[in-house]
């Protein structure tokens, strides 16, 4: 009887069990809005198939080489998994015709086909803002769960760029994705969509973020001094930081640092300037994701953090020797509850801050970290150490869980949901999305940057964890200041971290400035033609150009211009307003020639005196003046 009632026992408790390992669309759809979960363990290795080069080399998608795992029927097949999983996100760089086609648990017919113009175009349900395209790239956010494996396959002729990122789920009973969604999941998709579509996302008031409380204060910082502005001797969690500090985190000296510490832990959890913290960018605020960024005159923070049985949050003013600084007034706003962490399911927020120009050879670190835990976030500040196209950008990131390298890309604007920098209304300039934006682009000044962050693939480890990024082409050889912030949970706190020195604040200024045609700022005379070719720019015509330079700092700078000459040649000058930079010169010749780095005059640049201007003398579509670049070189 006892062996009876234990044998029903065993079963009735193997059914619960197999019931609670259920997972549906529903549940991955609400991990991508319900911010409160974020500290939350998940179990299943985030992986990625894409075309990144398997020689190392700089071929990750151009030719189509490494494009696809084999070829079926004409067809190119992109992924195969086995096992229950779910694909949590695809990305490419261009939208195309053809379709993919998705062979669910082995099935020899696709129980998914879509276009990739639908896929990230709109069509129900892979609709904005899980799926679209910002910043040059194309991206689909639409979990695709499958219950026992899945093939991925593209029916066009030749596949480029691509990744797709999915996540293992082994030992659970997975539905696999159907069309029509259920009620449950279009509902869970409306409430995405609500969330993503909101331009602000400032009160955490859900699941465990609920029942806040708000301490507000007002206070004076100055240099030297640093305030505790949040400190509590129970578990609880913050669910949001904002802060109001009018350009006090702007500029270029970043001496307001942002600390805090869990349970009397020796190590900080934070300890960055806060401007980077929040997603500034060389001086400026930028970032404005649904996690953290700054709006309206204020920096927010909705990355939830919990602890055990103490914390206390600060802000820094470090003082510099020598150099006059003034006190600033901040007014911080925590929302706070008394629900502490559960330590067998639940990650403390941490955060690693590094600043490097990182040896030739060698890859940028955003984190290497010992413990449990998940990564959910990298921002990043790019600074090339050469004028022109930022080739650092190339580099391709790298992620590595427990040994294994589980993730490789195709180029760090493709980390950040990007594509083609340098191509207008691609990555060229600002660009912010819930999870992943352009934090600026600018080849003059040689800088880009990018956030990114992880909700429901976020990158699970349980014993070690690295990831990285290449500056260069190949073999991590374009010089490069990188900054960065990497935000992650774990139940271990970070190992040592770089101390956020007085050197490594400072945000670099170039001092060699370098404009190439197709990301000039040109307003041009009615009677002046202008085109491109590759990496010339071609004046036709007798008038004016003028070319805006506002990124460029105050100061004197010596001027150089590559031009052509050649048997149609024009004749051209160069003006700084109503002064005149470089004489009445002539670009004809019997063969056509580079003239490189042509000495053109000095300029002083203001806030308000920042353009120099070409002026022409020639017979329209007869006489042409080509050029390359233009560099401007601090005196």
């Amino acid at each position: 009887m006892n062996r009876l009632f234990f044998s029903i026992a065993a079963v009735t408790l193997s059914c619960f069990s197999l019931a609670a390992q259920d997972f549906t669309l529903a549940d991955e759809l609400r991990n991508m809005y319900r911010i409160d979960l974020l500290p939350s363990y998940r179990e299943g290795v985030v992986e990625q198939f894409s075309s990144y080069d398997r020689t190392w080399g700089n071929d990750d998608g151009f030719s189509g080489t490494y494009s696809y795992l084999r070829k079926e029927n004409g067809k190119s097949v992109l992924a195969e998994i086995e096992g229950p999983g779910v694909i949590n996100r695809i990305w490419a760089p261009f939208q195309m015709d053809d379709s993919l086609e998705f062979y669910f648990d082995h099935s020899d017919r696709p129980g998914l086909t879509i276009s990739c113009n639908d896929l990230f175009g709109g069509k129900y349900p892979f609709v904005p803002p899980l799926c679209s395209n910002d910043a040059g790239g194309f991206y689909c956010y639409m979990p695709i769960p499958f219950a026992s494996g899945c093939k991925v396959v593209f029916t066009g002729e030749k596949m480029l760029f691509y990744q797709l990122q999915y996540r293992r789920l082994e030992g659970k009973k997975v539905k696999t994705f159907s069309l029509p969604l259920s009620a449950d999941e279009q509902s869970e998709l409306e409430s995405v969509g609500r969330v993503w579509n909101t331009a602000e996302c400032r009160i955490p008031d859900s699941g465990k973020s609920a029942s806040c409380e708000m301490e507000e204060e007002t206070f004076i910082l100055s240099p030297g001094q640093e305030k505790v502005f949040f400190e509590t001797d129970k578990g609880g969690r913050i669910c949001s930081i904002e802060i109001d500090a009018p350009e006090a985190f702007t500029g270029y000296e970043k001496d307001i640092l942002l600390r805090a510490v869990w349970d009397g832990e020796k190590e900080y959890a934070v300890d960055a300037p806060a401007a980077d913290f929040f997603g500034y960018a060389f001086g400026r605020p930028a970032a404005r994701s649904l996690l953290l960024g700054y709006s309206s005159g204020t920096n927010y923070a909705m990355l939830p953090a919990p602890f055990d049985h103490s914390a206390a949050v600060s802000l820094k003013y470090e003082k510099r020797e020598g150099m006059k600084q003034f006190p600033v007034q901040i007014t911080t706003r925590v929302r706070h509850n008394t629900m502490a962490r559960d330590r067998r399911s639940e990650g403390k927020l941490y955060t690693c801050w590094r600043r490097e120009q990182p040896q030739k050879g060698e890859y940028y670190t955003f984190l290497r970290h010992r413990g449990r835990g998940h990564y959910v976030g990298t921002v990043l500040s790019a600074q090339g150490l050469n004028a022109g196209m930022p080739l650092f950008f190339e580099g391709d990131d790298s992620t590595y869980v427990d040994g294994g390298m589980r993730i490789h890309g195709t180029g760090s604007e493709d980390y950040f949901n990007g594509g083609s920098y340098a191509v207008l209304d691609r990555w060229d300039k600002l660009y912010c999305r819930p999870i992943h934006g352009c934090l600026g682009f600018s080849v003059p000044m040689a800088r880009t940057g990018g956030y990114r962050f992880y909700l429901s693939d976020k990158l699970s480890f349980g014993e070690e964890f690295y990831t990285g990024i290449e500056h260069g082409e190949v073999g991590n050889t374009e010089p490069v200041d990188y900054t960065s912030v990497a935000f992650f949970y774990s139940d271990t706190p970070p190992g040592q971290q770089m101390e956020p020195s007085e050197d490594l604040r400072r945000v670099y200024i170039p001092e060699r400035f370098q404009f190439i045609p197709q990301t000039l700022h040109i307003t041009a005379d009615a009677l002046v033609n202008f085109w491109y070719l590759g990496i010339r720019c071609t004046f036709s015509g007798t008038g004016l150009v003028r070319i805006d330079m506002p990124e460029i700092p105050e100061g004197r700078y010596r001027v150089y211009v590559d031009y052509y000459e050649s048997p149609s040649g024009a004749m051209f000058s160069i003006w700084q307003s109503s002064h005149i930079l470089k004489e009445w010169t002539s670009t004809e010749s019997a063969q056509e020639k580079l003239l490189e780095k042509v000495y053109c005059g000095e300029m002083v640049v203001t806030p308000y005196d920042n353009t120099i201007t070409f002026r022409f003398e020639g017979e329209n579509n007869t006489r042409f003046f080509e050029f390359c670049t233009i560099t401007l070189e601090r005196m």
